[in-house]
């Protein structure tokens, strides 16, 4: 019995030896796996350790660039911020200038407009001085009705024919006459029309007829009559009527209208020409003063620009409206570029029996 026991005993004392042996060895061999997990943790591989060195340089730049960013987006502020006011500086001085320039115009043109009516006065005063003692000749001599003296005493128009019973002067009063070049009548066009009737060519056409007035003999009839687009008497009233050249009454009041008489609208040598035969009986001598062919057979038209032949043919179809024997004479006014003008109204001359003179800048 008591061997039996001895024996369980042996056997039970080595099976914890070898329960204990393999729990030491399990212990031992969990420690040294966890101690190659440990240095393996503790000691990163070089890849890592170059990746995070590379996105901390990215970072890095970045951040470099966002700055760089930021200061550009700053500047750019500040030139926008002083391109604006630079702009609103150069807008203010161009609004200034503008006002100083339509000042300076507006300064200029009243400047210019004052001279020409200084000038026109006393143009105007020395007229009526020379009226004024060609009246008093003509008290002494008795021979005319009134008389014209013109600068140095140019009373001549060699060839003219002035007399007649009944003498028609045709007058035109269209916008050509304001000037002799194209660029001046389209500027004098819109000027007021105190200034138009300064114009020096209209006052010299005035001059013309005040000189032609006072050749009038004292006992024939006379009318005078403006065109433009249309026709119409110088005295209102007075259409197809003779007026008596007389005391001179009627011819004085027809001058001062006809200086008042502002050029304008077209020209409309058709119209001119019918007035030959409204007058009963009629005229003798026809005297008409003009510088250009036609540019209109109607009172109105809606074209705006007429060719050189379309004026010759206005020309013609108006001189087929002047009834034979009545002799017309032209005085023709310089006007630019109406180069077939002179030639038109010389044949027109020479065909009625008339005269045809060509008017120098100084006459009369």
């Amino acid at each position: 019995m008591a061997r039996r026991r001895r024996d369980n005993q042996i056997i039970s004392m080595s099976f914890l030896d070898i329960m204990s042996c393999g729990f030491g060895a399990v212990i031992l061999f969990f420690m040294i796996i966890n101690s190659q997990v440990v240095r393996k943790t503790d000691a990163p591989p070089q890849e890592l350790i170059g990746e995070t060195t590379r996105l901390e340089f990215e970072v890095l730049e970045a951040r470099k660039n966002l700055v760089l960013a930021k200061n550009t987006i700053e500047d750019l502020d500040d030139e926008r911020a002083n391109a604006q006011s630079r702009i609103a500086q150069i807008t203010a001085l161009i609004e200034k200038l503008k006002i100083e320039l339509a000042k300076h115009d507006t300064d200029t043109l009243a400047k210019v407009e004052r001279i020409e009516k200084l000038q026109s006065d006393i143009e105007r005063l020395e007229e009526e001085r020379k009226r004024l003692l060609a009246a008093e000749k003509e008290r002494e001599s008795g021979k005319n009705v009134r008389r014209f003296t013109g600068e140095g005493d140019r009373q001549y128009l060699t060839g003219l024919k002035v007399g007649g019973e009944r003498i028609l002067l045709l007058v035109d009063n269209s916008a050509s006459m304001l000037d002799e070049r194209i660029i001046n009548i389209i500027r004098r066009r819109n000027m007021s029309d105190a200034a138009k009737l300064r114009s020096r060519k209209w006052r010299q056409a005035v001059a013309s007829v005040d000189w032609l007035a006072a050749q009038l003999p004292p006992d024939s009839k006379f009318q005078i009559y403006t065109f433009n687009n249309e026709s119409k008497p110088v005295l209102k009233g007075t259409e197809g009527v003779w007026l008596d050249v007389g005391d001179g009454k009627q011819l004085d009041e027809a001058i001062r209208t006809l200086r008042r008489s502002v050029p304008q609208e077209g020209t409309n040598m058709l119209d001119a020409f019918r007035v030959i035969t409204s007058l009963n009986p009629r005229p003798d001598n026809v005297i008409v003063l003009v510088d250009s062919l036609p540019t209109m057979n109607a009172p109105t038209t809606e074209r705006g620009m007429v060719t050189g032949q379309e004026r010759l043919r206005f020309h013609y179809e108006a001189e087929s409206e002047i009834p034979s024997g009545i002799p017309v004479n032209v005085l023709l006014y310089p006007m630019e570029g109406d180069y077939n003008a002179a030639i038109a109204y010389w044949l027109l001359a020479y065909r009625t029996g008339g005269s045809f003179m060509s008017i120098s800048k100084d006459w009369p």
